[in-house]
């Protein structure tokens, strides 16, 4: 078996939509799956395609992961191998623009207009380009509270290919951590950092939320699943400094009470909420 072999599994749902692909997404984000993508293309039946190491595919974990829907997804699994990832994922990635203050590109874009924090991303198969609604949310508040990142030290939980990071810190974060419990990811939001200039305030570790006991942190960016966010609230909450904020989304809006309720008994005060199609983004501060 060649490590670098991977599995790509096509999942199908009727009505098709990008809402209902994310939110197979988000069901999906306790497996071990590298890279997600819609795929549309003429003549045949649209899907999600998600991508995994071969060694790390598990048919049984996938179809308890899917049992949680209240729709049904059907799926198969084909060998994919190894090939430059990055390449491919190249040739299907779009620029992303955030009104007059983000864009988010890969290295091969030219001719862009240029906003006032331009991010360019390599994925190295890590989750996390600003494409999914969830990560738009999130760059979208971090702008309007530009002033409680600057000159602030922020952990970006669950980083992915570190993008909120590095957007932390071309905000003027006096330092950022990323960590992710995906080795690949850590690994990719360290190569980014130095792509976009900002890897001398910027480290990556591979791990849980059981490091955030490395220091204590201004801002807390966690984009995750909402049952992970859960049950990390107290230690998001120990690990802030009184008047912290946190920034959290990766959720439903219909998920809200329950994360809104465990952050008031961590003492965290919900201070702004959004929502963008079925997803949102809560915004808290430590009493």
């Amino acid at each position: 078996m060649n490590s670098n072999d991977y599995i790509e599994v096509s999942l199908f749902f009727e009505p098709f939509s990008e809402g209902r692909a994310e939110i197979v997404e988000a069901e999906l984000s306790g497996l071990p799956y590298d890279s997600f993508m819609i795929s549309e293309e003429e003549g045949l039946q649209p899907c999600l395609k998600a991508y995994i190491q071969q060694e790390r595919y598990d048919a049984r974990a996938l179809k308890l992961a899917l049992s949680g829907l209240d729709f049904e997804v059907s799926f198969k699994a084909d060998l994919m191998p190894a090939k430059n990832w990055n390449a491919d994922w190249e040739s299907r990635f779009s620029p992303i623009v955030i009104g007059r203050d983000v864009t988010v590109k890969a290295p091969h874009h030219t001719g862009l207009r240029r906003t006032r924090f331009n991010i360019t991303i390599d994925p190295q198969m890590a989750f996390g380009t600003g494409h999914h609604q969830t990560t738009w949310m999130m760059m979208s508040a971090m702008v309007e509270n530009i002033g409680a990142i600057r000159g602030k030290v922020v952990m970006d939980m669950g980083c992915g290919t570190g993008v909120l990071g590095i957007l932390a810190a071309k905000m003027g974060a006096e330092h950022v951590y990323g960590i992710d419990i995906d080795a690949v990811a850590a690994e990719s939001a360290f190569w980014n950092a130095h792509t976009n200039r900002v890897a001398r305030k910027f480290e990556t570790y591979c791990g849980d939320a059981s490091l955030l006991q490395m220091g204590r942190y201004d801002v807390l960016l966690a984009n995750i699943h909402r049952n992970i966010i859960i049950m990390d609230l107290r230690t998001y909450a120990r690990s802030l400094r009184a008047g912290g904020l946190l920034f959290t989304s990766g959720f439903y809006v219909s998920d809200c009470p329950a994360i809104e309720e465990e952050a008031a008994r961590q003492g965290l005060s919900l201070i702004k909420s959004c929502s963008r199609e079925e997803w949102a983004c809560l915004l808290f501060k430590k009493n």
